[in-house]
């Protein structure tokens, strides 16, 4: 069974190493997915790593 772990704006904010207004905006632009359960609003870990994906660069030194 796939079990997905979910993670406090806080929690959240420390496991990037950002601000939670910087998760608070992520959420409010659609660009991650949040879940409300009464006033608690979590975060899947795995949504949260999937926005963080590496951008490929181009012309990048070595």
């Amino acid at each position: 069974m796939n079990e997905d772990k979910y993670l406090s704006q806080p929690q959240a904010a420390r496991h990037l190493g950002v601000s939670i207004a910087t998760i608070q905006r992520r959420i409010a632009d659609g660009t991650l997915p949040a879940y409300r359960s009464g006033r608690m609003v979590r975060v899947k870990l795995s949504d949260l790593e999937r926005m963080m994906k590496r951008i490929p660069t181009i012309g990048a030194v070595a």
